[in-house]
């Protein structure tokens, strides 16, 4: 009984982790200043000229990996907000720096 009990804790825990993993916090991201100069460079907030989408240009793989739940419930990145995007760029940027943007982020004297 106690091993279903434990076990029970467990999934609700780590179901709990998944969903705060893709959760969009409302307020700004650490980084809004670098993102906002980034987005200065990059196009529009509601681009939608594929293949790159949104102020911040993501490619498809790109909303799929760091973006997946806003680009299933609300498409590509162009219907995002720009903290959305932002938070999703962050996501990146935690794992991969600003290689995604590698000429903007050197204009913005980032890398």
């Amino acid at each position: 009984m106690t091993r279903l009990i434990l076990a029970t804790i467990v999934a609700l825990v780590l179901y709990a982790i998944v969903q705060n993993a893709y959760a969009v916090p409302r307020y700004a991201p650490p980084h809004k200043a670098q993102w906002l100069c980034i987005h200065h460079y990059e196009g529009s907030w509601t681009d939608s000229g594929a293949p790159y989408y949104g102020g911040l240009q993501m490619d498809w793989s790109f909303m799929s990996t760091y973006g997946r739940k806003l680009l299933r419930s609300k498409g590509t990145a162009d219907h995002w907000t720009p903290h959305e995007q932002m938070w999703v760029a962050e996501r990146a940027w935690r794992t991969r720096g600003f290689y995604p943007w590698p000429n903007t982020a050197r204009y913005c004297g980032l890398i």
